[in-house]
């Protein structure tokens, strides 16, 4: 207890001299703040992008996809390969239907509304079992497609984002003609990005006969993967490989994720480093102005181990203090703030919103503390060590 008492008697000494030294007080807060925010809201890119993405997957659906590909945009299924693989066990089926349905994936130029510049846009053709298979997809604006004519509906993301795919217009791209009917959401999911259409119409345009991408199907229990996924795979009709849709879509953020944290950690490390040389010169400057008071200290019989601790304690509530301003910074200036970016698997655009989550903003305070820690382990050294006659020579 007289430790404890000791070193907040040495930390409160410590807190009560800070005007003494503002202006290098504030210099490590803004070193800190300026890193914290910097990490958070780059990370906050790779949280939302795969937000985007995880969150257009479920794990009672799968996608077949032919073998040896990796996406839709790789993949190519015939017809009567699509009418095989509604015939699998495994699949859920409603109104003696099974909900299974073959789909295609487009991409096609439109321009950001932002900046005008071009930017690749995924049109995925869809059967009436789609929007079934899909039970979370909302019409929020408009009504749903008329399969069998070039109606279609639009992303609310792909809306926002994107010029010309407005609800009311007519899209045209070639010999593709579109009437956007509609405005859909599925729980910001990378879906929202998309402009979906009869699956027929888009074969007609790009004359791709009876072919598809892929089959979405929407599985009896999310345990009747493997049943379903066996039956496909050593059918020798069929040369497919078959993935949980949720597996799928967190597969497809691997690269960007992996691009994003790499760059927002160089940056964030390379800030740190001078927000730490920062912290330093902030405590060796607070010592240097409590010189004789914690030489005083020490004289009336105060703990080394006290000093030590109440400088270091002291330079991780100023880190601290920095941290929580660059964390709170961070959340009000990006989250949900949103833009578009390429997915390199798929060489489409995905909508997005930035995503400052509790997790983000718990690394960022924990990375101050440890700049404030580091920074703070010298001066504390230093201070503990003062010799006390030498100090005492300053009185």
């Amino acid at each position: 207890m007289r430790w404890i008492r000791q070193t907040f008697a040495v930390m409160m000494l410590g807190v009560r001299t800070v005007p003494q030294r503002l202006s290098s007080s504030i210099v490590a807060l803004v070193g800190v703040a300026g890193v914290v925010v910097v990490l958070v809201s780059v990370l906050s890119i790779s949280e939302g992008f795969r937000a985007a993405l995880v969150g257009a997957g479920a794990p009672d659906r799968a996608i077949v996809l032919r073998n040896g590909s990796d996406s839709e945009m790789t993949s190519g299924l015939l017809g009567t390969e699509t009418d095989i693989i509604k015939q699998a066990p495994g699949l859920k089926v409603v109104n003696n239907r099974p909900l299974a349905a073959a789909e295609m994936y487009v991409i096609v130029d439109l321009n950001k509304r932002s900046t005008g510049t071009p930017a690749n846009v995924p049109i995925r053709g869809i059967e009436p079992e789609s929007l079934l298979i899909r039970d979370e997809v909302q019409i929020v604006e408009g009504r749903a497609p008329a399969f069998g004519t070039n109606e279609a509906i639009v992303g609310a993301a792909a809306e926002r984002q994107f010029a010309g795919v407005e609800l009311g217009t007519d899209y045209v791209s070639g010999q593709l003609k579109l009437k956007i009917v509609g405005v859909f959401t599925d729980r910001g999911s990378s879906a929202e990005s998309e402009i979906w259409c009869d699956a027929h119409v888009l074969q007609g345009a790009y004359k791709r006969g009876n072919s598809y991408q892929a089959v979405l199907a929407k599985l009896d229990t999310p345990a009747s993967l493997d049943t379903f996924k066996n039956w496909l795979t050593t059918n020798p009709q069929l040369n497919v490989n078959v993935r949980r849709e949720s597996d799928y879509y967190a597969a497809q953020t691997q690269v960007m994720t992996d691009l994003i944290n790499g760059i927002g950690f160089t940056i964030a490390g390379l800030m740190a480093i001078g927000a730490v040389f920062s912290a330093i010169l902030t405590m060796y400057t607070a010592v240097a102005t409590r010189t004789r008071e914690i030489a005083t200290l020490r004289a009336l019989g105060f703990n080394t181990s006290s000093v030590l601790v109440s400088v270091l304690g002291e330079s991780m509530v100023l880190a601290a203090v920095g941290g929580a301003i660059g964390g709170l910074i961070a959340y009000l200036g990006f989250n949900g703030y949103e833009t578009a970016t390429m997915n390199f698997q798929t060489f489409s655009q995905v909508a997005f919103a930035f995503a400052v989550t509790p997790r983000l903003i718990v690394g960022g305070l924990a990375g101050a503390l440890l700049m404030g820690f580091i920074g703070g382990c010298p001066p504390a050294i230093n201070a503990a060590r003062l010799p006390i006659a030498t100090a005492l020579r300053q009185l």
